[in-house]
């Protein structure tokens, strides 16, 4: 008797392909509506839209690939266990993943920088702005070689054979160099957005971090326009110039008096300075040169586009102080509609127009259940960077201790072979690559880089979208490949991606040592983040706040808050604010903007800054801050005038591009500031009575300048006041006597 066995019928990926399609289409269209939110779709060149296209795209298309590629079998055969998630087959992983990888590479490496070197350049002919761009990254290209040689010869010495050491150093050095970045801005973004989910919950603390970046964002508003204004100062300059070197490019000089012009046309005439010219105005050149040109038409680009920021950036603070304004406003009467406070400043969102909330179930939900969802959100999001950093400490000594592998294997995770993943598996492994993308890529928002370079809504300058689309494909192939080594080695050594990638990582002991140690030192960002040291260390060495990270994390903490209390910096930001949204500030500006033109120094043609009076209550610099962000500081009387200290100003004076502060105590040594303070303490309380002949019959020696008369018998010499610097008279200097504060 024969008997046959039939084998079980292979499972079809017919479901798992038309699942994959779909995904890739909604991923499309997400890219879209990212890059319909950051740029005008209709005027943006093909040359711009398609790499920043692919270069979102492909990142994104990576995060569908990896979970895919965690289920799907390495080989077909009938003796491979059924995949229990979205699965394909093994031949199509491999083109997928070499598809995108080496066009990610491409994009990453070569098109995107000469394209924003290309955008950013200022000649006017293509072949002109082509070699511009090739002698720009010439420095970048000669480093990248010259490391890719030195990796070269150390692969060929170390593997010996020279058909894979070219390759593999290549995607090696690559590999490398976009994890250092990758696990320096994740351990950073790790802990940012817990804790800006944290701070966010506070309605009031939010308001007043607010009203702290509004005058460093409106000052850096009327610098950016400053300087465009001096620029189509020397653009108007240059058209009235007539002969010489001037006529051998007219139409380049007519195109730019045109761009000024339209300019002007588009700019409201309220937002215009009232005085044109800052005193700081560049001169022209007795010849007028090609490189001149287009060096003047790059600032020119920039200028208007640093101007787009800063008036965007400031547009949305108004915007978020309304609307937490409008919350904080509305525990009284238990009603919340933001339709008509934020008209004033930008419309309403389709969103809110269609809300199903009704006044005062908008109340509960933003005044009630909104704060706690924050508070839950960041909760689970920071517990969620703690195991990542756990993961990322023990996948290489104890990796059965990782947490991360036990959320995402769920089939026998202890087994030989590491395990199965399902489709719960691939939903949780994408939530965990999405997050170490989104905690690396946020911090990419937050650092202050070169050239100014940011995302803004509907005006992103070109080079700043290719910038930010290059980082986005430098990040994704590294913290993909860092996630799977979570899962142990047993399973992700069994994929598609590690016999595409992960093999030439591990061709020498240095880069598979390098792929293991290195993930540890993410520590170093997130303590750094934690406990703010990089203020600490921009402090220290004199930096302000000009380099570093810090971004949001360090600026809205309550250090800053008290660092800058008594200094009028949230005061200063709720009178600009008030000022704005009452529809006042443009004739501030304009007045302030006169004063400036007018007053300038002679010998350099240095230009003053923003003269900002800093408005102080009589109860001195250890009055607390009033509840109502809008109300006015309290005073002495009980009245509604403030006293204003008018010889405390700031005066920001710039010179070449440099910024000095000149206070009127900024060359005081350490006991002199110490007496200052002490006698602006001493002179905001009322002395008694019984104390005030304290000092009497005290008598001065002569060589510390006295005189025959006593302590007490002087015009006002009775208070004790006097040995502070004060006096009950009012006669001291500037912040004396009165409840002022000398700055």
């Amino acid at each position: 008797m024969i008997t046959t066995s039939t084998a079980a019928p292979s499972p079809s990926p017919l479901l798992s392909e038309t699942f994959s399609l779909l995904s890739l289409l909604l991923i499309s269209i997400t890219v879209l509506l990212i890059l319909r939110h950051y740029l005008p779709l209709r005027t943006t060149p093909a040359y711009l839209l398609l790499p920043v296209f692919f270069a979102l795209f492909l990142p994104a298309s990576i995060g569908l690939l990896v979970p895919i590629d965690l289920a799907s079998p390495l080989d077909s055969s009938s003796s491979s266990p059924i995949p229990k998630g979205i699965w394909l087959p093994p031949a199509a992983l491999r083109v997928g993943w070499r598809i995108t990888y080496w066009l990610t590479f491409a994009l990453t490496w070569f098109i995107l920088p000469i394209l924003a070197e290309y955008s950013d350049s200022g000649f006017r002919e293509p072949k002109a702005k082509v070699l511009d761009s090739l002698r720009a990254n010439a420095q970048y290209y000669a480093v990248v070689f010259g490391s890719g040689l030195m990796g070269f010869v150390y692969v060929l010495w170390s593997y010996g054979k020279f058909d894979a050491s070219l390759k593999g150093t290549i995607m090696a050095l690559a590999y490398c160099w976009g994890l250092v970045l990758a696990i320096y801005l994740m351990g950073h973004g790790l802990v940012s957005i817990p804790r800006r989910l944290f701070r966010s919950a506070d309605v009031s603390g939010r308001l007043r971090r607010l009203q702290c970046h509004a005058p460093r964002i409106y000052e850096k508003m009327e610098d950016a326009e400053m300087e465009l204004e001096d620029l189509e100062l020397q653009v108007g300059e240059l058209g009235r110039r007539k002969g010489g070197s001037a006529e051998l490019f007219r139409d380049w000089i007519e195109e730019l008096v045109d761009m000024v012009s339209l300019e002007a046309q588009m700019t409201p005439s309220n937002a215009r300075r009232a005085v044109r010219g800052t005193g700081n105005e560049r001169g022209l050149p007795n010849v007028i040169t090609e490189k001149w040109l287009a060096e003047l038409t790059r600032d020119l680009v920039r200028a208007r586009h640093a101007r787009s920021r800063y008036g965007s950036e400031w547009n949305r603070l108004l915007e978020e102080v309304v609307r937490t304004q409008a919350i904080l406003d509305s525990a009284g009467s238990k009603r919340l509609d933001f339709g008509k406070g934020t008209r004033t400043v930008g419309s309403t969102s389709l969103w809110e127009r269609a809300s199903l909330f009704t006044p005062y179930t908008r109340y509960l939900f933003h005044y009630h259940v909104a704060p706690y969802l924050r508070m839950a959100l960041g909760g689970g999001l920071g517990l969620a960077s703690v195991c990542i950093v756990w993961s990322e400490l023990v996948k290489d000594l104890f990796p059965s201790l990782s947490v991360i592998r036990y959320t995402v294997i769920h089939h026998d995770p202890l087994g030989e072979s590491g395990g199965q993943v399902g489709l719960a598996g691939q939903a949780i492994a994408a939530f965990w690559l999405l997050y170490m993308c989104a905690a690396a890529l946020i911090s990419i928002t937050e650092v202050k880089v070169w050239r100014g370079r940011a995302l803004v809504k509907r005006n992103t300058a070109p080079e700043s979208a290719f910038w930010y689309a290059s980082q986005v494909a430098r990040l994704s192939v590294p913290l993909s490949y860092n996630f799977m080594t979570f899962l142990g080695s047993a399973l992700y050594k069994d994929t598609v991606f590690y016999g595409f990638l992960g093999k030439l990582i591990d061709l020498t002991p240095l880069g598979e040592w390098f792929n293991y140690l290195f993930p540890a030192f993410i520590l170093l960002p997130v303590f750094a983040t934690l406990f703010g040291l990089y203020g600490k260390v921009q402090t220290m060495f004199g930096f302000g706040a000009a380099f570093g990270m810090g971004g949001e994390d360090e600026d809205d903490g309550e250090g800053e808050e008290e660092r800058f209390y008594g200094t009028g910096s949230w005061r200063e930001g709720r009178d600009l604010i008030e000022r704005e949204l009452n529809g006042t500030s443009a004739s501030v500006r304009n007045n302030r903007r006169a004063e400036l033109g007018s007053s300038t120094n002679g010998g350099g043609g240095r230009r003053g800054g923003p003269i900002l009076s800093i408005p102080r209550s009589s109860t001195g610099s250890s009055a607390r801050a009033p509840t109502t962000p809008f109300a006015t500081s309290p005073t002495s009387g009980g009245g509604g005038n403030r006293h204003q200290a008018n010889t405390s100003a700031r005066r920001v004076g710039r010179d070449r591009g440099q910024v000095t502060l000149s206070n009127d105590g900024d060359d005081e040594n350490f006991f002199e500031a110490l007496g200052h303070r002490m006698k602006n303490t001493i002179d905001t309380f009322d002395t008694p009575d019984w104390f005030k002949g304290f000092g009497e019959g005290i008598k001065k020696p002569k060589w510390m300048g006295g005189d025959d008369n006593g302590g007490g018998s002087g015009k006002g010499g009775g208070d004790i006041r006097r040995w502070f610097g004060g006096g009950g008279d009012g006669s001291s200097s500037s912040g004396g006597g009165q409840g002022r504060i000398r700055l």
